[in-house]
């Protein structure tokens, strides 16, 4: 049976000399971004800027919820359109985070809650951030619309 390490732990006390193990995986404090839109009518198609997650940030999890919104509406979560850290362009994501689901019923759901939809990812954009965004689809809604995401970053 052996003793493995993780890329932490190694760097921890496995190197010599030991490593800096950086504040969004180790000691970090845990931030919230929170946002509330009202929707009346908003069409399929049609996109909310939440809020801004700031550059260098890891993404710990985050929660859509929101009303009864009308028959046959979705809502996604992902980023919209912005430039990386380097400058360079990225295009939007309308389900980064949450793949479009049903929004008939008044629920709450996980977002960003598996490595494949940005659990634990670091968020590589310029000084405005990484644009955190809702997308309507499938038909027309009316209700409250809210996302919370938790990050760490120092």
């Amino acid at each position: 049976m052996a003793t493995v390490y993780s890329i932490q732990k190694t760097k921890w006390d496995q190197n010599v000399p030991s490593e800096k193990i950086d504040t969004t995986e180790l000691a970090g404090r845990v931030r919230v971004a929170h946002a509330e839109y009202e929707a009346s009518s908003l069409a399929s198609g049609d996109v909310i800027q939440m809020f801004n997650l700031p550059n260098g940030s890891r993404i710990i999890s985050g929660r859509l919820a929101h009303d009864a919104l009308g028959s046959s509406t979705t809502l996604s979560v992902g980023y919209a359109a912005h430039n990386n850290a380097a400058g360079t362009a990225v295009s939007a994501a309308a389900a980064a985070y949450k793949a479009a689901a049903a929004s008939t019923s008044a629920t709450a759901v996980n977002a960003a809650n598996t490595i494949a939809l940005g659990e634990n990812s670091l968020v590589d954009a310029d000084k405005d951030g990484l644009p955190v965004s809702v997308t309507m689809g499938g038909a027309a809604g009316t209700g409250t619309i809210q996302l919370t995401m938790m990050y760490v970053i120092d």
